[in-house]
């Protein structure tokens, strides 16, 4: 099915705020639709936001993940495990220690995040 050409309606500044707050997560779009059709139009359930705890948990995480090299330096020891080149120091060992650490404390923070049990 082809949609003829789209339709402009101009708006204000306010009655676009307003008409926003009243669409909530809904595309603007959907929801004139939704009030000029009624019965006709999709309904839309409205997204909850996650509570501001678990976006700022999330926010750690996220952040925490663009200053580390956890993940590329785990590549690198298994791509050495696999070739048989890996040597097993004090300083590897910890080196793992702390990694696993740092990946344990991610998956936990974004469960509690997510809402998820563990």
């Amino acid at each position: 099915m082809t949609r003829p050409a789209p339709f402009s309606l101009r708006l204000t500044d306010a009655e676009r705020k307003r008409l926003e707050s009243q669409a909530g997560s809904m595309p603007l779009a959907s929801y004139i639709k939704s009030v000029v059709f009624a019965d006709e139009a999709p309904k839309y359930r409205r997204r909850k936001k996650p509570p501001v705890a678990e976006q700022q948990l999330l926010a750690e995480v996220l952040a925490r993940l663009g200053q580390t090299r956890t993940s590329n330096n785990l590549n690198q020891i298994a791509k050495h495990l696999n070739q048989g080149t890996l040597i097993l120091d004090e300083e590897l060992e910890s080196d793992l220690k702390r990694a696993v650490a740092e990946v344990a404390w991610l998956r936990a923070t974004l469960i509690e995040a997510l809402g998820k049990k563990r």
